[in-house]
């Protein structure tokens, strides 16, 4: 588990955040349903090169949830950029998985923050977004957030096995999902969906285009949330090139191969992922 052994309170609500390591920064944000954790495979081994942070969005994790909190997209890129002035950090290399890479774009394109890198990884970024699922809890989130907690359990489960190209460890799922047991924990769950709209995509959307910074995209080649057709659609809005694939992989490529994750991010962050190529073999055993 990664130590989230800090704490900065941003628009009074307390986030946890931790880090580690030395050398050039790397700025490491998760997605939804996830957590920080979702970097406990990678975070070391990146540490061996970069001083590596991490934290939990708000409403996630470690981080404060209450009722009538704001989660929104906008809320976690304000996050993003508050915290990178508090670390002090000026242009370092921002990765970002999911709603994490979501984060990451709005807070380059509409608040300001400067990054020296970008790596985007299965990102929510591009319409059309959302699942049938997300617009159901949207106009139903009070009768999801009082279902039984076995229901709860059930369908969380569910969700987050679909996200995988291999069936999660016990592990795994215990620890994505501890943050949202409990009456507080899944009301928080529900609450995230509600509120991710397809207007803060929209809104970021307006204004794509190249960026300050290299942008490299990583994809899982079996992702089904965000198929990498999507992936290829945001390349050309941002003009990049297309997304390096990760074989065997689905959307949470963090669990299904981290070690691609750690190659990639340690071996071709000063050259540009697809644009050289990747030798995924000599990393990433399909089998493993």
């Amino acid at each position: 588990m990664l130590p989230m052994t800090e704490t900065f309170v941003h628009k009074g609500q307390a986030v946890a955040w931790g880090c580690m390591g030395d050398g050039d920064p790397l700025v490491l944000v998760h997605g939804f349903p996830w957590s920080a954790q979702a970097w406990r495979r990678v975070a070391p081994a990146l540490a061996t090169r970069h001083t590596v942070y991490w934290f939990d969005m708000i409403g996630c994790g470690r981080s404060d949830k209450h009722d009538g909190q704001d989660v929104s997209p906008a809320v976690q890129s304000t996050l993003l950029t508050a915290l990178l002035r508090h670390w002090g950090l000026e242009h370092p290399h921002v990765v970002g998985h999911d709603f994490g890479g979501l984060a990451a774009l709005r807070g380059y394109v509409m608040d300001g923050a400067r990054y020296g890198r970008l790596t985007l990884m299965d990102a929510v970024a591009v319409l059309p977004s959302g699942s049938p699922f997300f617009a159901h809890v949207r106009h139903h989130e009070a009768a999801f957030a009082g279902l039984p907690p076995y229901a709860h359990e059930a369908l969380f489960r569910a969700y987050i096995g679909q996200a995988a190209a291999r069936p999660l460890s016990d592990e795994a799922v215990a620890i994505y999902g501890q943050p949202w047991r409990g009456t507080l924990g899944q009301a928080a769950f529900y609450r995230q969906i509600a509120q991710a709209s397809e207007r803060a995509i929209a809104e970021a959307q307006l204004r794509y285009g190249p960026l300050g910074c290299p942008v490299d995209l990583l994809w899982g080649e079996d992702d089904t949330f965000i198929p990498v057709a999507q992936g290829d659609h945001l390349a050309d809005m941002l003009g990049v090139d297309r997304p390096a694939r990760v074989p065997g992989a689905g959307h949470m490529i963090l669990e299904d191969a981290p070690e691609a994750v750690v190659a990639a991010l340690l071996e071709c962050s000063g050259v540009g992922l697809s644009r050289q190529g990747f030798p995924w073999d000599r990393f990433y055993d399909s089998t493993d």
